[in-house]
C-alpha cells in the first residue's frame, strides 16, 4: 500500500522506535502514548483490518501476540499486566487501516475501555 503510514515505517521511510521484530512482526512505540507503555505490534503483511484476515494469516496472528508477551516481559509490565487491543473500523477508533494491536500497560487500566 503506497499511501499506508505503518507500510512506510515498515519500509524505513518513516522512522520509529522499534522495540521488537522479526521475519513477520514489528512492533514500535506509539507516537501519541495512552499509557506509559504504549506500542504498537503490526504484520509486515498489509492487512487493513480483523475483517480482512485469512485462514492464512493465522500463523502471523499467534506471532503477534508472542511477540507481545516478549515485548511486555522486555518492558517490565508483564508481571503487573497489561492490555492487548484492536480496533476494527472507524466506529471502533481505527485510525490507520493496517492491522495493529496496542500493547498497553504501566499504569492501572480501566473496564470497560471505552
Amino acid at each position: 500500500m503506497t499511501n499506508c503510514i505503518f507500510c512506510k515505517i515498515i519500509n524505513g521511510e518513516i522512522p520509529s522506535e522499534k522495540v521488537f521484530e522479526n521475519e513477520n512482526v514489528i512492533a514500535f512505540k506509539d507516537i501519541n502514548p495512552a499509557a506509559p507503555v504504549h506500542i504498537l505490534i503490526i504484520p509486515r503483511k498489509h492487512i487493513s483490518s480483523i475483517n480482512d484476515l485469512e485462514e492464512k494469516d493465522a500463523c502471523i496472528i499467534g506471532e503477534i501476540f508472542l511477540a507481545a508477551k516478549e515485548i511486555a516481559k522486555k518492558l517490565g509490565i508483564a508481571e503487573d499486566g497489561y492490555r492487548v487491543v484492536s480496533n476494527c473500523g472507524e466506529k471502533a477508533g481505527q485510525t490507520v487501516m493496517h492491522l495493529h494491536y496496542h500493547l498497553i500497560g504501566g499504569r492501572s487500566l480501566n473496564w470497560p475501555p471505552g
